[in-house]
């Protein structure tokens, strides 16, 4: 009886350890992660999911880019390199097995080796494929930047309006960073520096702000010129509708130029700017030749005959271009009326100065101007009609 008891107590236990289930088998895997340059990729994720079950494990890279787990199971896996959100290598169907895997990220032999693929692929050489590589990344990285300089240019602009020019000379100054071969973001810049100037009470900071005003306008022009010069191939797109065609756009930039160099009282610099500008774009040589002589006008302080001369020559050349500009008839008559002599008691001006003033009273016989030109014309002993204005019958 008492055997029996033992034999079955055996039976028992043996029973027992017969139900317990089998220990899972699993894998460790491992491995060291380089990017292209051969540095360790540091807080990086490799991600092995399981083809067969769909499991996924994340693995996290320390400071030396090595990655470990254990508890992997056998099976087929697709295994990604990502950090930040991007992917930066993949492997598929790699087999896992018991034994412990060793897979490592080396992203210099993955893009040589996809180049070699693609060279394979598409029938080119290895070369090839690099430099095709290479234009692809410059335009996405081009693109990225593109984009966030026009995201510069939006807040400038609305510092600009607010009146807050150092803000968007900040503004503008990243964006130059960003894509610094653009020639309208100098523009921008150095047109929002000669605003700045004249704003300025300190002589010094006036002078300092139209200097970089000069600088980068001159810097758009060389980028706008070199553009014209070396077109991408197939040629330069014709402008959208409304916009300026290259010589107009150039011609604003030396316009503006001219503008910087008259500020820093530089007049020969400011006259060859806004004659490239009227050359450039004969469309607007009214208003070019017009500031030309308002330049010369307001920078001869010391009233000199042949800057005077150079006015009158420029705003003959605005009335060339536009002849129903009245203004410009003005400011020859007062330029000319700089050069007028005294014989005894009377003024004697030179020959075309009461033409100037009466043919301004007669495109614009109530303009700001017209009291001006009258007291004038009065005191050249000039008859003043009465019909300025009107048509005559």
């Amino acid at each position: 009886m008492k055997r029996n008891l033992i034999f079955i107590s055996i039976c028992a236990i043996l029973s027992v350890l017969w139900t317990v289930p089998a220990l899972a088998q699993t894998a460790s895997v491992k491995g060291v992660c380089r990017d292209a340059q051969g540095n360790p990729i540091v807080d990086a994720q490799v991600t092995w999911h399981n083809d067969d079950n769909g499991r996924t494990f994340k693995i996290k890279t320390n400071k030396k880019g090595e990655y470990f787990s254990l508890g992997i199971e056998p099976g087929q896996y697709t295994v990604t390199l990502t950090k930040d959100g991007k992917d930066l290598d993949k492997v598929n169907k790699y087999k896992v097995d018991l034994d412990e895997k060793v897979l490592d990220f080396d992203l210099k032999k993955s893009q040589e080796q996809a180049v070699e693929d693609t060279a394979k692929k598409q029938g080119m050489t290895p070369d090839q494929v690099k430099q095709m590589q290479e234009r692809q990344a410059n335009t996405e990285k081009y693109n990225t930047n593109i984009k966030a300089a026009n995201e510069k240019l939006t807040a400038a602009r609305t510092a600009t309006n607010a009146g807050d020019y150092d803000a968007a000379i900040a503004a503008l100054n990243d964006a130059t960073q960003l894509v610094p071969n653009e020639d309208m973001v100098w523009y921008n810049l150095g047109q929002t520096y000669a605003a700045s100037a004249k704003k300025q009470t300190d002589a010094a900071e006036k002078t300092k702000r139209y200097t970089e005003a000069s600088t980068d306008l001159q810097k758009a022009i060389d980028l706008k010129k070199q553009a014209m010069q070396n077109p991408p191939p197939g040629g330069s797109k014709p402008p959208a509708q409304g916009e300026p065609s290259d010589n107009q756009r150039l011609a604003t930039y030396y316009s503006n130029l001219g503008s910087a160099e008259a500020g820093l009282g530089k007049a020969d610099d400011a006259t060859a700017a806004y004659q490239k500008a009227a050359e450039l774009n004969p469309p607007g040589a009214a208003g070019y030749y017009f500031n030309l002589g308002a330049t010369l006008t307001n920078l001869n302080m010391t009233g000199d005959e042949h800057m005077r001369k150079q006015a009158v020559d420029a705003f003959d050349k605005a009335i060339a271009a536009d002849p129903n500009n009245a203004d410009s008839y003005f400011w020859k008559g007062q330029a000319l009326l700089g050069m007028a002599k005294m014989e005894g008691d009377k003024m004697v001006a030179p020959q075309g100065t009461e033409e100037a003033f009466k043919k301004y009273l007669e495109l614009k016989p109530d303009g700001p101007n017209a009291q001006t030109a009258k007291d004038v014309l009065t005191q050249l002993g000039s008859k003043l009609e009465t019909t300025y204005g009107k048509k005559k019958r």
